[in-house]
């Protein structure tokens, strides 16, 4: 009589993604408050994010492989994307008087990417590009 293999316990299918869902907001919350304090977009937290991304990753115990690599990629441009957009919203709402989670329901994509490219200079949109890689080779 031969038995079947045990079914996983259900922690052991979610406590990844809960790794990977707390390390990118607490790390978006950082970058947030970071800005808030200095005025600033701060790129170069995104290559710190990405690695923090990756070690999340190794930490929730991820295959290593593409699937880890394009999941660190796609983490970390999540939290650039909320981060900025975040950043944003904070700074317009302090000009009109409102909070930034109310100013970050009113702001639009094409506003929001249109004063995102009058932030950035060269060097930071490097750092962007940069950390996109950084991610993929560091959870690999």
């Amino acid at each position: 009589m031969t038995r079947r293999p045990m079914r996983p316990a259900a922690a052991k299918t979610w406590m990844p993604w809960a790794l990977l869902v707390l390390g990118t907001c607490g790390f978006l919350a950082a970058w947030l408050s970071l800005g808030f304090f200095n005025g600033r977009e701060n790129s170069w937290m995104a290559v710190l994010a990405a690695l923090d991304v990756a070690l999340m990753l190794r930490l929730g115990r991820w295959r290593p492989g593409p699937w880890r690599a394009t999941l660190a990629m796609l983490a970390t441009a999540v939290i650039i994307v909320l981060a900025y957009w975040g950043l944003i919203a904070g700074q317009l709402g302090l000009m009109l008087g409102l909070s930034p989670w109310e100013s970050s329901t009113r702001l639009g994509a094409e506003h929001a990417w249109t004063l995102a490219k009058l932030a950035n200079g060269g060097w930071d949109w490097a750092l962007l590009a940069l950390s996109l890689p950084v991610a993929a080779v560091a959870a690999r």
